[in-house]
């Protein structure tokens, strides 16, 4: 098993790879995933940049979409998750609320803070609660995640140079 999964970090594609799928994860996203490919993995900034921006993105269509299908889905088929589902409609329409004032403006600024509770996850989710456009709601979440890329590149840099 371990010779299988040895290019994960020892190849330019697998720790590009294993960056990407890093920052794909919800909460952790590319805040986790641009330190992580830079500092654990050694990748140059530019790559670690551009896997995480990527593995950040790519469940963003996916969540405006499909999130309150996946939500009406699991009510019917699996009632004890209802908590949780309430919980996470919750937390979009309180996000919500913020993003709403100033529209697509709003959620690029919401997606570039970054900080817990704010990024590409919740972002999406919220425009989906919003009912935001998919073709309007996407500009923005670029924008913001690659805001937020840039200055968690440029502090990671500070911090790995400084040891």
């Amino acid at each position: 098993m371990e010779l299988t999964l040895q290019w994960l970090t020892e190849t330019f594609a697998g720790k590009s790879l294993l960056t990407l799928l890093v920052s794909m994860v919800p909460v952790v996203e590319l805040r986790v995933g641009i330190p992580f490919g830079i500092g654990t993995l050694g990748l140059p900034e530019w790559a670690a940049f551009a896997a995480a921006v990527t593995g950040n993105l790519i469940p963003v269509p996916f969540i405006i979409v499909y999130i309150r299908r996946i939500f009406q889905w699991m009510r019917r088929r699996i009632p004890r998750l209802n908590r949780m589902v309430d919980a996470l409609e919750r937390k979009a329409h309180l996000k919500g609320q913020k993003v709403t004032k100033y529209k697509y403006l709003g959620l690029m600024l919401f997606v570039a803070v970054p900080l817990p509770g704010t990024g590409a996850w919740t972002g999406s989710l919220a425009a989906a609660f919003l009912d935001m456009p998919l073709r309007k709601a996407i500009p923005s979440i670029i924008a913001g995640v690659l805001i937020a890329g840039m200055a968690i590149t440029i502090l990671t840099s500070g911090v790995v140079n400084l040891f």
